[in-house]
């Protein structure tokens, strides 16, 4: 680990300058506080913010900048005003990573700043994630610095433990988007039932919880050691999901997997 950090500080402060995408998880929230400690007052943390990024996200990110020690700020990125983000299909992430880092860099450029770094690491690369090829795309002022030194997950955690960060064991959160179904359109409404449904389930669940969106019908997630914590709140459960408007709840026997919605592809 001490020889990956002094490559990923090197890399950094080769940069000159530097925007992170921070989205308030363990991956950006770590890369500022790196960006941070090379770059000082050179680096900086962006979030995008719409309807795909939970409340509860939103404020991880302000929490972890803060921690990180980098200049914070929130921008709009009005990813709903875009069709090709709406209708969900299996290329929303590409368009919806573009989008936004073609906000960043031009924001980059705008500001005096060189680079724009992505929080992707080498354990990325082994699931469905078409917005990697948006980062391609964008090279080089768009750059993947855990993956060019070799960081995958776990070096992630271990370095934001050291570093005492909060988010060290936070799980995986991906954006609300990727609890609706392919080709159910995103809207507002949609994505504010799964925000407030898994935040109804939170207190219930240990670790992983996703709250898929399939029109009339949720499909709960959990590891399967949650099962029978969530099956003794059926009734409680049930009558909550159908108040935010779904039909039919369902818990998912195969339990959380990542990206269990890319099964249909």
């Amino acid at each position: 680990m001490e020889e990956k950090l002094a490559a990923l500080l090197e890399r950094l402060k080769a940069c000159g300058s530097l925007v992170v995408a921070l989205s308030g998880g363990v991956d950006s929230s770590t890369l500022a506080k790196a960006a941070g400690i090379a770059l000082g007052e050179k680096a900086v943390a962006i979030t995008a913010h719409s309807e795909l990024l939970s409340a509860d996200e939103l404020a991880d990110a302000k929490a972890m900048a803060k921690a990180a020690g980098v200049r914070h700020l929130v921008v709009d990125a009005h990813d709903l005003d875009d069709a090709a983000i709406v209708r969900n299909d299996k290329e929303r992430c590409y368009y919806c990573k573009r989008g936004r880092f073609q906000k960043l860099c031009a924001w980059a450029k705008e500001n005096g700043f060189a680079y724009v770094a992505d929080g992707g690491n080498l354990d990325d690369k082994g699931d469905y994630r078409p917005g990697m090829r948006a980062i391609e795309e964008l090279a080089p002022v768009v750059i993947s610095p855990f993956m060019e030194c070799g960081w995958t997950k776990a070096d992630i955690r271990r370095q934001a433990r050291a570093w005492g960060l909060a988010v060290a064991d936070k799980p995986s959160a991906a954006c609300l988007a990727s609890r609706l179904e392919y080709g159910l359109p995103l809207t507002p409404e949609r994505l504010a039932q799964v925000e407030k449904a898994e935040r109804f389930l939170r207190p219930f669940v240990q670790g992983q919880l996703r709250v898929r969106h399939h029109g009339s019908l949720a499909r709960i997630e959990v590891g399967p050691d949650v099962f029978t914590a969530l099956v003794r709140h059926r009734e409680e459960i049930t009558a909550k999901m159908k108040a935010l408007g779904f039909t039919y709840v369902t818990l998912d026997l195969g339990g959380y997997r990542m990206g269990s919605t890319n099964e249909t592809l």
